[in-house]
């Protein structure tokens, strides 16, 4: 494998749910990705994926085991470091956009970067050639609201990627979309994703989807598991 970007070891989590005793969501899931690879995360709903996006992201905390991304161990990094590491080293992809409604394609690329310090005219550039790449150089100025579902996907792939990333985690990016247009999304995903050399986890519950990454993981009783089921 290439150098690790993301390096998930011994995760555990659980929850109470206001009644005695604890809810068990994870229990010593382990995963090592590496730069350029793509990862796809399979398990049915409330199997815990989303759980342990928010962990491999650093949005949430594991009551034990160890994140590492880009070699640099984060789990008990102060918020200060976490909130630095998820802006500079990781990008994320929901299944809805959550585009800013008020500003255009282009702007919503350029915001974050902004906000990590990047020059406006190199964030201009940045932005410009990251909707290129997904097609949507005409559409730079329009607002979320005149694009369709599927162009506005592609915007917020723009956005995950804008401030490059090492580790992109993306959570049903095309779980709003009809087939097609899945399909479509799908490719501007994996092109920008090779294009620029990060590692991805990708949870999904298409199998077809699932079988054009470079391995299948699935999240089985807490625990990470190589391949489909059965």
């Amino acid at each position: 494998m290439s150098e690790a970007v993301l390096k998930l070891d011994g995760i555990e989590k659980g929850y109470k749910l206001g009644q005695p005793g604890e809810v068990r969501v994870l229990r010593g899931a382990s995963v090592t990705i590496g730069a350029g690879e793509v990862v796809a995360l399979v398990a049915p709903s409330g199997a815990g994926k989303s759980t342990l996006l928010h962990i491999a992201g650093l949005l949430d905390t594991a009551d034990a085991g160890t994140v590492e991304i880009g070699g640099k161990a984060l789990t008990r990094a102060r918020d200060r470091a976490r909130t630095a590491a998820r802006r500079q080293r990781i990008g994320f992809i929901y299944q809805f956009h959550h585009l800013l409604p008020e500003f255009s394609a282009a702007e919503n690329v350029i915001l974050p970067q902004l906000a990590n310090g990047v020059a406006r005219r190199e964030a201009d550039a940045r932005a410009a050639d990251l909707l290129a790449r997904v097609g949507l150089e005409a559409r730079a100025s329009h607002r979320p609201s005149e694009l369709s579902g599927g162009e506005q996907q592609r915007v917020a792939f723009c956005r995950a990627l804008a401030n490059r990333p090492q580790v992109l985690l993306a959570d049903e990016p095309t779980g709003n979309l009809d087939p097609t247009t899945s399909d479509v999304v799908f490719e501007a995903l994996l092109g920008l994703v090779r294009d620029t050399g990060m590692g991805a986890l990708i949870a999904t519950h298409n199998p077809e989807l699932a079988a054009r990454m470079d391995r299948v993981l699935r999240l089985e009783d807490g625990v990470l598991k190589d391949g489909f089921s059965g």
